[in-house]
């Protein structure tokens, strides 16, 4: 059983910057993808960026894009998701995410077609 446990967030002023950490266990294979989403206040879920195995690199939404680092640390299996330039409406609860099975490689996605979730954590962006 895949668990994402994240840590990170809070409140920051505009223009401010902020790590989130996401630490995953239960993989048995580095096969896996991992996303952040966010969910602002009145609005729906929405992909920030996302890592896997693959050559290919990260992916990022287009807000996301120039301000925010996605990273991986491959032996402790965990993301981090480093934000910058923080902005008022970047403000919601983040969560990371997992696609995972013990076969296959799993590739990320810019969808919410992902396997597991952490337990979300709130970033607050102060005007």
């Amino acid at each position: 059983q895949v668990r994402l446990v994240q840590s990170g967030g809070g409140l920051v002023q505009n223009g401010g910057s902020l790590r989130l950490s996401c630490v995953a266990s239960g993989f048995t294979r580095k096969n896996y993808a991992l996303g952040w989403f966010r969910q602002g206040p009145k609005k729906a879920r929405e992909v920030v960026s996302c890592i896997d195995f693959s050559d290919n690199g990260p992916h990022y939404s287009e807000s996301a894009k120039g301000r925010f680092t996605i990273s991986r640390d491959v032996a402790k299996d965990s993301v981090h998701l480093d934000m910058s330039r923080l902005k008022p409406e970047d403000s919601g609860v983040y969560y990371c995410a997992a696609r995972w099975s013990p076969v296959g490689q799993h590739f990320c996605v810019m969808t919410d077609d992902y396997d597991d979730w952490g337990q979300g954590t709130q970033v607050t962006v102060s005007s």
